[in-house]
């Protein structure tokens, strides 16, 4: 058994990052995942660097372990292959606004008639009963609607977005966990369900979870916020060679740390012998890390705080990342020869399982690599998808390699 959702098939009808990540998630888990391409294409295949058109850097990382199947859903065959193909799957997932899938004759009310037993899964912007319901939504949009720059600059200038694609992976992974819970319901139960992840709400859950800080109460004890988080020297430290991580937390890291740089009056300061003084005080306490860890360099600190057995890591770049001695130990990074696009470094799989242990079985696929061998799977004759590939209802790939 190569992972523990070995046997679900899912339909994948997502595109960019948020919903390509969760169904990377299930796919690196065992999930059979389809993912159904228009004609152009996923959008991440011409983002970043790439050897051959339509297989980018960011789209490799996103779409590995997963069978590309074009259909065209706006034509009535292809529509009609997409609904017979739902017949047999356990999972839809979509990222399209409920809308669009209204349009396509896809709703839920409509699928369910057709796969009672199916988990019909909506990742998209805005719950369906508030007033944003049908507005787009992408990363940045989310990012800024939640207060996301506002939170990542203050005390550092103008509002700056996140340098990742933090929610529309946070919301990718809600996505994958809520899944997989309504599968498990399914299995006690027998029934399938809709599940609907909106963009909006799932980060800012995520978000004020710590920043909602003193307008928990009603009326507000303080401002909103968490200061340590928010802290404009609340970065790595700079020492005579390098940059630090450190997170000097617990009381008992604080003592130790005052007593190794020579400083053990500090532990008795009203200021940080706590955790409350110390968050109270925590521009003080900052400016103190500072200006002691430029004193000595990058090693003599990994010593010396790993002696005292605070938590210390030195600071990398994305490239001596992928020389990191743990890393490499547990082989997190990989080479690997892709069919068309020759040697590449991949990513590995996070978790350790002791039984069902996932595998990486397909590298990225081509546009409509798979198309006919997805149909076959699905109970398409040979005569029935040369017809939809010839209407052009569905696409094999051949005209995309060209």
């Amino acid at each position: 058994m190569a992972g523990p959702l070995n046997g679900v098939r899912i339909l994948d009808l997502t595109s960019n990052f948020m919903g390509p990540y969760a169904s990377l998630l299930l796919a690196d888990m065992g999930a059979d995942v389809a993912k159904v391409e228009s004609r152009e294409g996923d959008t991440t295949r011409g983002v970043g660097p790439r050897r051959n058109p339509g297989m980018s850097a960011i789209f490799l990382h996103l779409n590995r372990n997963k069978r590309s199947l074009v259909l065209d859903l706006k034509q009535r065959a292809g529509r009609s292959a997409f609904i017979r193909m739902l017949r047999s799957a356990d999972v839809l997932l979509h990222s399209l606004r409920p809308a669009a899938m209204n349009r396509l004759g896809l709703s839920y009310p409509e699928v369910r008639e057709i796969n009672p037993r199916l988990v019909y899964c909506g990742c998209f912007g805005f719950g369906q009963n508030g007033p944003y319901a049908d507005k787009p939504a992408y990363d940045d949009l989310i990012q800024a609607a939640v207060g996301m720059p506002v939170l990542q600059s203050r005390g550092r200038g103008e509002p700056a977005y996140v340098a990742t694609a933090i929610a529309d992976r946070v919301v990718g992974m809600a996505a994958s966990s809520a899944i997989a819970m309504a599968l498990y319901h399914r299995e006690r139960t027998g029934r399938g369900q809709e599940v609907q992840v909106p963009m909006f709400e799932t980060f800012a859950h995520f978000a004020m979870g710590d920043h909602l800080y003193g307008h928990t109460f009603v009326p507000p004890i303080g401002d909103w916020g968490y200061a340590r988080m928010m802290n404009p020297d609340r970065k790595p430290y700079r020492t005579l060679d390098g940059y630090l991580g450190v997170n000097i937390y617990t009381d008992r890291h604080w003592q130790r740390f005052f007593t190794a740089v020579g400083r053990p009056d500090l532990a008795a300061d009203p200021r940080f012998a706590d955790i409350h003084g110390r968050t109270e005080h925590i521009g003080e306490l900052y400016a103190f890390l500072a200006e002691e860890f430029a004193t000595r360099t990058t090693a003599e600190w990994l010593e010396l705080l790993g002696e005292a057995d605070i938590p210390v890591i030195r600071m990398h770049t994305p490239e001596t990342l992928l020389t990191d001695p743990h890393l490499t130990e547990v082989g997190f990074f990989a080479e690997e020869d892709h069919p068309s696009e020759g040697k590449l470094r991949t990513i590995g799989i996070p978790q350790r399982w002791s039984e069902s242990t996932p595998e990486l079985r397909y590298p990225a696929p081509r546009l409509g690599e798979h198309t006919e061998e997805l149909l076959r799977e699905f109970g398409f004759g040979d005569d029935e998808i040369g017809e939809l590939v010839a209407s052009g209802a569905a696409g094999n790939g051949v005209r995309d390699d060209a």
